[in-house]
């Protein structure tokens, strides 16, 4: 076998002009895939990034950038459109005109108007988040409606699944979004039983390699956590369902935060869960019904923003209120992350606030779950900490908690990382609040995981081959992460 596999490689290069052919194939696959990403517009590091990387990989370059590289869904903007005629004027409380800016620059790149909540809840870890979801759930009357990244079948899992069965065997309407890359341990057989009850299941962009004509969205996830119940209640942050994040399964389960949240917000938030079930289904049908069974707007005393971005929108509505807020801080500025790979807007708004004297601290795991981003995040770390900002590594669990405190009033809380994924390639949602009482209540929990994350100091030891290496090869990837 080996002898024949050298005979016809030897015959290969016998062929007459072979290497011309070869060298003017390779040729106009560089100009041709050179165009296509060019054309994409993005930043010049991560458009010379892909450029680099792929030239290097000739005609499996291509395969490549099909499946993973940058891609754009048509449907946000649509939405867009059809919001910028029919959204009213914000009308709650008149807040600091820093919030205010921030809710009318949060409305122009969403299109979902600000709103209040009348009770809002911060949920640490999955022993908070499980039972009282559960509990929520049983109460149920009209519909339940879920949105997860990661859905596993462990004992969380059947928990919530069985829990579901039971309220649509009461008539309940049941409806889980489940990403399919995400959840891809979820079997089909394993919510057969919800599905017999009549719950009804949906998969965001499923993998369909027989579909050769349709680009495949491998690298275009919902990254969002939403749950919905009759419209009065909803739950969105940072935790999955999976025992991966219930600390009462698992010593080493992910810190994480999560909210509870009653009010005229849980309509934004419902509004959000049913395009994301349109598209993903492509029916509509449903939503007679649902806005039927939504009460009637309520207004409550907690200003409320719901951020949605993601690779449907050119916007980046995440990331430009992450900016904004911290060009608005006058005071503080604590940011908890897991994953840290800042855009040079973001990196020079924290640096510059932390020069102009400002309380600026960085929260983020010692050890993330992945080595390449630990040491892509420690690569920003010389910058950070020559400008002042005060870093700091928490480390009895891995941190999963993603929140923005500005000043004594604004919090930023959500799915989205603060990173290149999170801001430009995962559908996400979070949750602007205008309210000192979310402020002081996140403040505290920040400075109970402050006690737990020794600060990073300048002089630190950093060996060349197992610390600052890594670093530096690492932050190359970074417009990749």
């Amino acid at each position: 076998m080996l002898e024949t596999i050298r005979e016809l490689w030897g015959a290969f290069w016998t062929i007459p002009h072979i290497r011309l052919y070869l060298t003017a194939g390779w040729l106009s696959y560089l100009i041709g895939l050179g165009f296509w990403i060019v054309l994409q517009k993005r930043e010049p590091a991560a458009t010379l990034s892909w450029l680099i990387s792929l030239a290097a990989l000739p005609y499996l370059g291509f395969l490549i950038y099909y499946v993973f590289g940058p891609q754009k869904i048509t449907r946000h903007r649509a939405r867009r459109r059809r919001h910028r005629v029919a959204l009213p004027r914000y009308a709650g409380a008149e807040g600091n005109d820093e919030a205010q800016e921030l809710r009318s620059l949060a409305q122009a790149t969403t299109g979902i108007a600000p709103t209040t909540a009348r009770a809002v809840r911060l949920l640490v870890d999955g022993g908070a988040k499980y039972p009282a979801l559960l509990g929520d759930i049983a109460q149920a009357q009209d519909h339940v409606h879920l949105e997860y990244y990661i859905y596993n079948p462990d004992r969380s899992g059947t928990a919530l699944r069985d829990a579901l069965i039971e309220r649509a065997r009461a008539g309940v309407r049941v409806r889980l979004l489940l990403d399919a890359m995400g959840s891809k341990q979820a079997s089909r057989r394993f919510f057969a039983p919800l599905q017999e009850a009549g719950g009804e299941i949906a998969w965001f962009h499923p993998a369909r390699p027989w579909l050769l004509w349709k680009r495949p969205w491998l690298n275009l996830r919902t990254h969002r956590k939403i749950v919905v119940i009759d419209g009065r209640i909803a739950y969105t942050g940072g935790i999955n369902i999976t025992d991966e994040q219930d600390e009462r399964l698992r010593k080493d389960a992910y810190r994480d935060l999560h909210l509870r949240i009653e009010g005229d917000a849980v309509r934004a938030l419902q509004e959000v869960f049913v395009e994301d079930w349109a598209y993903a289904t492509e029916r509509r049908d449903f939503v007679g019904d649902v806005a039927r069974a939504t009460p009637e707007p309520q207004g409550g005393p907690i200003d409320t923003q719901v951020l949605t971005s993601g690779p449907d929108s050119s916007w980046e509505a995440i990331h430009r209120l992450h900016v904004g807020a911290i060009h608005a801080a006058s005071q503080r500025i604590w940011l908890v992350t897991p994953y840290f790979v800042p855009g040079e807007a973001a990196m020079m708004a924290l640096t510059s606030a932390a020069l102009s004297g400002l309380d600026v601290r960085l929260l983020v795991p010692k050890m993330s779950d992945s080595r390449l981003v630990t040491w892509c995040v420690r690569s920003y770390y010389d910058d950070l900490l020559a400008a002042g900002v005060k870093v700091y590594e928490y480390g009895p669990r891995m941190l999963h908690s993603k929140a923005l405190l500005v000043d004594d009033r604004i919090a930023l809380i959500g799915s989205a990382n603060f990173d290149h994924r999170s801001f430009r390639l995962n559908f996400e949602v979070s949750l602007l609040f205008d309210d000192p009482g979310i402020a002081a209540e996140l403040a505290q929990l920040i400075e109970t995981e402050f006690a737990h994350a020794p600060r990073v100091r300048e002089d630190r030891n950093r060996p060349l081959l197992t610390a600052r290496l890594p670093e530096a090869l690492a932050r190359l990837m970074s417009p990749l992460l």
